[in-house]
């Protein structure tokens, strides 16, 4: 492969750049329809592009670091290891076993990875037991804008889950607890992922609104908390709620303050699972994607979806749309596939920009907020009557686990927008069926020192081609090493892999990947009354 990157690469990428210009800002509506890029924003300057070539290819996010050109060398060619070193940097991998007794329950373990496109990576994900009730949690979020939204979401939206599902007294304890400014009890168990962070600053802001979410609860006076499928519904769109109030309040400290408002005005979609035995609910809003893979009585897979993605193409979404809006707006809420012409999912977490009125975006911004620093875009897309356009209402899915269900697969658009369901199952299982056949028999040969010697040996001289030992960075290297017949082509994966920074997002998303392994025996176990 040739040490520079490919010229295809840099001249589609020159080709792909479309800006219009607006008094001192260039707001890019560049994207593909398939990219979820939103208001990018280019700040004119000497390194600021602009271009009258069609709208093409995929909007850079600051066009005055893109400094690239064919004459470039970036001496960028990675050998096999570094390939692999590269894609698995975000490895995270558990096995799960139930916290009390010790013994196996439904979900077995889980694989997680995640590759950055944007600097810094926009998506997150989470994973989480309820310590005060029972459960396994999982979330993928895919931030745009800014990753400010995807990672207070990532955060906190757990938390309000696990709340809803106390019981009156778990939460009188709780309330108790605070009175006498005791300890408050330990609510979740995180499993970390690398790179996992917290705004530890403003973590007390956070609780104080978790604290009014609990006593609002404890009026309601319910003795058992709400059903998950409540809890979902009423999670997602309190936490919504939060996020707009908090901008609006006012604050003293004006680094919660900015954090705030870039929360707010960024934007994340969510999609998160709740396992409980042989129950598992999917909450979705946006479009990261839920699927099942099934292996049937004749050993057939198969693919179950969990969820819908809400976009132009879901067409539930747009009579939803629809009916909630004038028919006079009937052919300006949707433009280009995009929601007003701008978003590309019609269900997200912050984007106040496409909730709240003119007058109120307004008069928040007006608070002395220095939103050039702070990246924040002041844009009213055309045919803004009737706020608010945007939800963060889920829809949530119930699926009673069965012994024949054996993964399940969550990740953001950045996996689906280049591979479709039947492929990622195909994937996955072909992940467990190579994780199988390289798995040495030491049962039936000694493990001596010269054995495992020679084992580490012919996996190091398979280099490139050594067997993933994590399904989730397997799906990630076909996503973006694979050519349009499917097939993996090792240069195409190193270019994609070297892209520098400014193109990079041009050519692929961020993708998070996460895959749940269910254990079989112990759901079966469930049917037969074990």
């Amino acid at each position: 492969m040739s040490s520079t990157l490919p010229f295809w690469i840099l001249n589609s990428a020159r080709n792909s750049i479309a800006t219009l210009q607006g008094g001192r800002r260039l707001y890019s509506r560049c994207a593909s329809n398939r990219n979820k890029s939103r208001w990018r924003l280019f700040s004119q300057g000497p390194g600021a592009l602009k271009s009258s070539a069609p709208c093409s290819g995929f909007a850079l996010q600051k066009a005055y670091r893109h400094t690239s050109t064919e004459e470039d060398d970036f001496h960028l060619q990675l050998s096999p290891e570094q390939v692999n070193e590269v894609l698995r940097a975000g490895e995270s991998a558990h096995k799960i076993l139930d916290l009390v007794s010790g013994a196996p329950n439904s979900v077995l373990r889980f694989e997680s990875n995640q590759l950055a496109a944007n600097s810094p990576v926009e998506d997150r994900r989470g994973v989480a037991s309820c310590l005060q009730t029972s459960g396994l949690m999982f979330g993928i979020f895919d931030g745009h804008g800014g990753h400010a939204c995807a990672q207070a979401v990532s955060e906190r939206l757990f938390y309000y889950v696990a709340v809803s599902l106390m019981s009156q007294q778990t939460l009188e304890r709780m309330e108790g607890a605070m009175e006498s400014m005791k300890p408050l009890m330990p609510i979740l168990q995180w499993l970390k992922h690398p790179g996992d962070s917290i705004y530890k600053d403003v973590t007390s802001v956070h609780l104080d609104h978790l604290r009014v979410y609990w006593q609002e609860l404890l009026d309601l006076h319910m003795e058992m908390g709400l059903n998950i499928k409540e809890a979902l519904m009423y999670s997602f769109q309190r936490l919504d709620s939060d996020i707009s109030l908090e901008v609006q309040a006012p604050l003293e400290d004006e680094m919660t303050r900015n954090l705030s408002l870039q929360v707010a005005f960024s934007g994340a979609t969510a999609c998160m699972a709740h396992v409980d035995g042989v129950h598992l609910h999917v909450a979705n809003a946006g479009d990261c994607r839920a699927i099942l893979g099934v292996q049937e009585d004749n050993g057939m897979w198969s693919c179950l979806p969990l969820t819908r993605d809400h976009n132009a193409w879901n067409q539930a979404e747009l009579s939803r749309l629809k009916r909630e809006h004038p028919e006079s707006e009937d052919r300006t809420v949707i433009v280009d596939n995009r929601l007003l012409g701008v978003l590309m999912p019609c269900r997200a977490f912050g984007d106040v920009q496409l909730k709240w009125s003119k007058e109120l975006q307004r008069s928040v911004l007006e608070r002395g907020f220095d939103t050039e620093a702070l990246n924040i875009y002041q844009f009213t897309p055309p045919h803004y009557h009737t706020p608010p356009y945007l939800t963060a209402e889920p829809e949530v899915t119930y699926h009673r686990l069965r012994p024949q269900d054996k993964f399940l697969v969550l990740a953001s658009d950045g996996l689906w927008d280049v591979l479709d369901n039947e492929d990622v199952v195909r994937l996955v299982v072909e992940h467990l069926a190579e994780a199988s056949r390289h798995k040495p028999d030491l049962a039936q040969r000694p493990a001596n020192l010269g054995l495992m010697q020679s084992l580490l040996q012919q996996r190091r001289a398979q280099g490139l081609r050594a067997a993933d030992q994590n399904a989730a960075t397997r799906l990630i290297r076909h996503a973006i090493g694979s050519n349009e017949y499917g097939e993996m082509e090792p240069e195409r994966l190193t270019a994609m892999l070297t892209l520098p920074e400014d193109l990079a997002r041009m050519y692929r998303d961020d993708i998070t990947v996460t895959v749940v392994y269910f254990n079989s025996d112990s759901i079966d176990a469930y049917y037969k009354g074990g």
